[in-house]
């Protein structure tokens, strides 16, 4: 008996001593097929580069984010609202024989005030042609009542057009994720299109629960994956105590968090239940921290520049439409290389 245990003590050993030092990565319920884990890492680069400064670089897709996992990728429009700091982009992902669409997350002068504007914001608008479900005001407007909707819309038809039907895959990080999902929920109802996909990254609330059962309804597999104790999921808050008239997240969550002692830690990607508001999940723990909310799945999601919201591109080089308040598009055919077919609309 007491050689057993020693054996199991030294088994014990030699498995710290070789995972000293590693991240382990678990996958919560490996065999689903709810969570791709690979596609995540793919989507969380393509909502990193949106946030290059030079649209030259991006456009081109030449950036210091454009490598790696996405190297190769085909854009084929991008959209800047200059009057609410809003981009969106639309392009061609051959390696997942996908068109993306990506909306950039918020351009404010400071992300710690939109987040405490956040902690007070109220369901104020009745969502169109849905009984009792009410949204977050600035962020169903940040899409649909900008120049962002019709540009976005106009790359994707512009894009399958060419392409055929190919899926469409959403996403976009923080605000840029609230943005993706009123357009992820408005091409299915509104435009009646198939294959669209949504996957954000440290979006928050922008809905009651009504709106959060119609969403499920048109949009069963949507993915919104959070980060440890990441602020901005908490927000704007969620009440317990009476749930239908608060903000509800819509499912499905995946919470990605590190568990463990030391050096031996556990990366876990947690696939939570499809209520949205799995209090096992990130609800779990207490969302204060900035820091997890711009770092996703080792990807740094900080903006180049945070002091204003202005156009940076090589006005010589690239051919654009610019409307009366400053807003920009810059376009090109599909199937044609990044430095060519430059098109203004």
């Amino acid at each position: 008996m007491e050689r057993r245990g020693l054996l199991k003590a030294a088994l014990l050993l030699c498995l710290l001593a070789v995972c000293s030092g590693r991240e382990l990565t678990i996958k919560h319920k490996p065999s689903t097929t709810i969570y791709n884990s690979t596609l995540a890492k793919i989507l969380v680069e393509y909502a990193a580069a949106i946030y290059t400064a030079d649209l030259t670089q991006l456009f081109n897709w030449t950036c210091a984010r454009c490598g790696d996992l996405i190297k190769g990728f085909e854009m084929i429009e991008i959209v800047v609202n200059v009057e609410n700091c809003l981009e969106a982009y639309v392009g061609f992902a051959s390696d997942i024989n996908a068109l993306v669409v990506v909306f950039r997350g918020t351009q404010e002068n400071s992300i710690q005030n939109w987040i405490e504007d956040l902690l007070w914001k109220q369901l104020d608008l009745d969502y169109p042609g849905m009984p009792e479900a009410m949204v977050h005001r600035g962020f169903y407007s940040a899409y649909h009542n900008t120049t962002l909707r019709d540009g976005v819309v106009s790359g994707i038809q512009k894009t399958r057009k060419f392409y055929g039907d190919i899926p469409i895959m959403i996403t976009g990080h923080s605000m840029g994720g609230a943005m993706a999902s009123f357009c992820a929920l408005d091409l299915v109802v509104n435009y009646g299109l198939d294959g669209v996909k949504l996957m954000t990254f440290g979006q928050p609330r922008i809905g009651n629960a009504a709106f959060a059962s119609y969403f499920k309804t048109h949009l069963p597999h949507a993915i919104r994956v959070t980060h440890a104790h990441d602020i901005v999921p908490h927000l704007p808050p969620y009440f317990s105590f009476f749930p239908e008239k608060t903000y509800h997240h819509f499912p499905r969550e995946v919470w990605i968090h590190n568990i463990g002692l030391g050096s031996l830690v556990y990366n876990v990607e947690k696939i939570c239940d499809d209520s949205g508001e799995d209090p096992t999940c990130s609800r779990s723990v207490s969302g204060t921290s900035v820091r997890d909310h711009i770092y996703y799945l080792g990807v740094s999601m900080h903006a180049e520049d945070w002091s204003s919201c202005r156009i940076v591109m090589d006005y010589s080089k690239l051919q654009y439409q610019m409307d009366l308040n400053g807003n920009v598009i810059l376009s090109k055919q599909p199937g044609l290389s990044n430095d060519r077919g430059f098109s203004a609309q």
